[in-house]
């Protein structure tokens, strides 16, 4: 049995693989928490799902919250008596890096690369809805060609209500109509239905540059909320990047 484990700055996704995705749990990030802490956080997440934490034969992990990955290192290898295998650029992937510097690019990305290009097997974009909005391009013959950030839509909404004096934070769900009759439905029209502008807009400038089309893969945590929205995603796989962890493990 594998763990897959990817930290994020909002969320930790984990996710233990047995010839098949077993289960899958997602916990909020709290860089200050101790190994002891996500330790009873994780034997009682295996328990309630009746599965030894001895059954864990290797981890495969992602971390982009630096505080946290010498916790989770500790807190893995004392439970599994396993030590984790923390991703970098350097591994083995199957894919080349086409960027200025590739050790730069996020490790949740590269994984998202690897699942998605090995789930399309053609050009393709990977979509994340996590705490950043990350668009990831990889072509047919396994180039990361590029990568396009901005701010996620909980990121959004937490900048509009923090930083402005009567606009409150909102669920982040479509509104009825793009023309917001209140301030609810107003806020919503412009981070949730200008989010899939933006997607769409960078898919197009990208098929523009690239000279053909891609297919559009989404993930992360709100890409449901948005899928309904749009035509152009192909596929929507939650779980996208821990699928991406297992399979580089599977090649290191």
């Amino acid at each position: 049995m594998i763990l897959a484990v990817d930290i994020g700055n909002s969320n930790i996704a984990l996710g233990v693989y047995d010839q098949r995705w077993v289960h899958h749990w997602r916990l909020s990030t709290v860089a200050n928490k101790t190994a002891d802490e996500y330790a009873i956080q994780l034997q009682s997440l295996f328990a309630n799902e009746k599965i030894t934490l001895n059954a864990v034969k290797q981890i495969v992990m992602s971390s982009v919250v630096p505080p946290l990955t010498a916790t989770f290192q500790q807190m893995l290898t004392r439970l599994t008596q396993q030590q984790p295998l923390v991703i970098n650029t350097s591994l083995r992937t199957g894919l080349s890096i086409a960027t200025d510097h590739p050790p730069e690019l996020g490790t949740d990305l590269l994984a998202n690369a690897v699942a998605g290009h090995q789930l399309i097997k053609k050009d393709c974009v990977v979509v994340d809805f996590g705490t950043a909005l990350s668009v990831v391009t990889v072509s047919q013959a396994g180039e990361i060609q590029g990568v396009s950030i901005a701010p996620g839509l909980e990121s959004a909404m937490k900048a509009l209500s923090t930083n402005t004096a009567q606009l409150p934070f909102v669920p982040l769900v479509p509104p009825p109509s793009v023309l917001g009759k209140n301030t609810t439905h107003a806020i919503q029209s412009g981070i949730v239905l200008g989010y899939v502008g933006l997607v769409e807009g960078l898919v197009s400038r990208i098929e523009k540059e690239l000279g053909r089309s891609v297919e559009v893969v989404a993930t992360g945590g709100l890409a449901e909320v948005i899928a309904p929205l749009t035509s152009r995603f192909s596929r929507v796989e939650p779980w996208l990047t821990l699928d991406g962890l297992r399979q580089i493990a599977a090649l290191n």
